[in-house]
């Protein structure tokens, strides 16, 4: 939600409120003795109200808008949303009632009852209609602060369906475009002539793959050991153009079991790796290494080109920027991606909480 349109809710709030005060200021003012000064009269007044029921209910809403709700009402933690909120209006109280108390001549003060505001009591009782005030002011700042964030979360996720879609049609176009699929099912035809077995194989793979991508990757997440296994069988049909056997290494450290991942995230960086790798006979010319731990998940992958040589242009592949827009749309303040471009090598480091 924009920035402005929440300072408008707040405002909206607070004249309401503010405008309940204005009313009851009226009436006091209408029942009061004309042969006193009207002036002093409502100028007091004012103070008292101020104090008695502005206060608390402005320190109340604000603590229970920035601290309970993302706190305890957020995290459905309900009883200590109520204890916080409740002790939260008794402290706010209790400081407006000290200032009223003593900063304010009590001679000058509405009286609340013909004994005045002096007795222990009666300091209880008006504490706790203050705090049951201040406490109706903080209800409404968990109801607005629960509308606004209700309604980002919706605005985040259509704006995250819609670049995880970008994102499938962008990888669909370049993974599975014509380029791709052709010269895979050109070396998977010269090796049926050599070996039917392997070429089957082959097909197989790259039937997992197209259904992978057309299928599975559909859901917000899916197992990490999937993806593992898409990465492998990715890998093993970009190697049929070489024979050089050393030519890509892949290798996974830790136990994916039972974690959860979002889908295609880390197929785009070894895609583009593919592309930009100039020469086929070097050995570990593309080097991909997964790191799995109670904590996190690092991803490195290395490429090694040739400077002197023409880069394929981006646009053949998936643009760093989309796939860095999706990585924040997907875990927002819960990864850390860091590019490095050297003289023949470039390196991708994607750190993503686990979890």
């Amino acid at each position: 939600m924009k920035k402005s349109i929440v300072i408008l809710l707040h405002i909206g709030f607070w004249l309401c409120y503010l405008l309940l005060i204005g009313i009851l200021l009226a009436i006091f003012y209408r029942s009061s003795n004309p042969a006193i000064d009207q002036t002093a009269r409502v100028l007091n007044a004012f103070k008292s109200l101020f104090l008695f029921a502005f206060l608390p209910s402005f320190l109340t809403f604000y603590g229970c808008y920035f601290i309970v709700f993302p706190k305890y009402l957020q995290q459905k933690k309900f009883f200590f949303s109520f204890i916080f909120g409740v002790l939260l209006s008794i402290l706010a109280s209790t400081i407006a009632y000290i200032l009223m108390r003593y900063l304010i001549e009590s001679g000058q003060l509405i009286d609340m009852d013909k004994g005045g505001i002096n007795g222990r009591s009666t300091a209880v009782r008006t504490i706790l209609f203050m705090s049951f005030i201040a406490s109706i002011a903080g209800l409404a700042a968990l109801i607005i602060k629960g509308f606004i964030t209700w309604f980002n979360e919706i605005k985040l996720k259509e704006e995250l369906k819609q670049k995880n879609h970008e994102t499938e049609m962008a990888l669909i176009k370049s993974q599975l475009d014509p380029h791709f699929l052709f010269n895979t099912l050109n070396n998977i035809d010269v090796l049926i002539l050599k070996d039917a077995t392997e070429a089957s194989n082959y097909l197989n793979k790259l039937s997992d793959i197209l259904r992978f991508m057309l299928y599975e990757t559909k859901t917000d997440e899916i197992l990490l050991k999937k993806e593992i296994e898409y990465i492998e069988k990715y890998i093993e049909l970009q190697k049929i153009r070489t024979a050089n056997v050393n030519y890509v290494s892949f290798e996974v450290i830790g136990n994916p079991a039972n974690i959860s991942i979002a889908p295609m995230v880390f197929i785009p960086f070894i895609e583009n790796a593919f592309k930009h790798s100039t020469n086929k006979k070097i050995d570990n010319a593309i080097t991909v290494q997964l790191f799995i731990n109670k904590g996190n998940i690092l991803f490195v992958c290395k490429n090694k080109f040739d400077s002197n040589r023409k880069v394929i242009q981006e646009s053949n592949g998936l643009g760093n920027g989309l796939i860095q827009k999706r990585l924040h749309l997907i875990y927002p303040e819960q990864h850390q991606l860091e590019i490095d471009k050297q003289i023949n090598l470039y390196s991708v480091k994607l750190t993503i909480k686990n979890g």
